[in-house]
């Protein structure tokens, strides 16, 4: 042990004798100034975690939206769509998406934040509110014309669900009726796809009744499905949503089995609909 501790500096750090000389402290520096191999690369990854775009797109919630986007422009395809249309759609779904997103995290920031969550860049301080309500205005300011670029009626039916949308952000999230925007918000999506056209032009027609039902019972599923995430949090709110008293009732495991069985059972009868009835009325 002797031997080794003479041949280090020698080794590693190469002082000459004069340095050993000296005091241990006017040396350590020279020990200390090293840096860590990880520190620059921890460094660069905090950089890139915390890039404002990046943060926008988390809180965007983009899952969801591009969930709902493949959903959306897969049914413009069955129902016969051409390719530009398809893709109209497909754009126009991820920017009303991510306007939802951004409406969501910025109406809950406060839960968000007493609840620690994680994923969540405006509450923990990352992104100020002030831009995202800039990049929601934004968001807006886009889809309007991206949504009557299918046509008016079109349109309107989409912008319609992302009204409703926002509404159920701030009204009857938290009680029994919590189910009913979000059953609204989807059965505006048939119409929004039978009346799909270019250019402005509407293309088709009204929906077939069949579909708007089941798209109604799709956005409930999809209110339980999206609710599942933060049972424990709402029920320390003292929320009484219907998620809530059936995740109670069977746990959040059952609850999610059977929710996804629920919507498995919805696209399939949508399917069977589609090719039964066809999309228009």
């Amino acid at each position: 042990m002797a031997n080794a501790s003479q041949s280090a500096p020698k080794t590693i750090f190469t002082v000459s004798s004069h340095a050993q000389a000296q005091d241990p402290e006017e040396t350590q520096p020279s020990v200390s100034a090293v840096p860590e191999p990880s520190a620059g690369h921890q460094s660069v990854m905090d950089k890139i975690g915390n890039w404002a775009p990046l943060l926008l797109i988390r809180s965007a919630h983009p899952r969801q939206a591009v969930l709902t986007a493949i959903g959306l422009a897969g049914a413009a395809v069955l129902a016969g769509l051409a390719t530009r249309e398809v893709a109209l759609i497909a754009v126009t779904v991820l920017v009303g998406q991510a306007v939802l997103g951004w409406h969501n995290d910025l109406v809950d920031q406060g839960a968000d934040r007493r609840h620690e969550r994680e994923g969540k860049p405006i509450s923990d301080g990352r992104l100020e509110p002030g831009g995202v309500w800039f990049a929601l205005c934004c968001g807006v300011l886009l889809v309007i014309p991206l949504s009557v670029t299918s046509g008016t009626v079109a349109g309107l039916f989409y912008l319609g669900s992302l009204v409703v949308g926002m509404l159920a952000n701030v009204l009857l999230r938290k009680g029994v009726f919590s189910f009913v925007p979000w059953a609204a918000a989807f059965a505006c999506y048939p119409a929004y796809l039978s009346y799909a056209g270019w250019a402005g032009e509407s293309a088709g027609g009204p929906p077939h009744w069949v579909l708007v039902v089941l798209a109604a019972a799709l956005g409930v599923g999809a209110h339980f499905l999206t609710a599942l995430w933060g049972l424990v949090a709402d029920n320390a709110d003292g929320w009484t949503y219907l998620p809530l008293k059936a995740g109670l009732k069977l746990g959040a495991g059952k609850l999610l089995l059977v929710t996804f069985v629920y919507i498995g059972l919805i696209v399939a009868g949508m399917l069977y609909a589609a090719s039964a009835v066809g999309l228009r009325a």
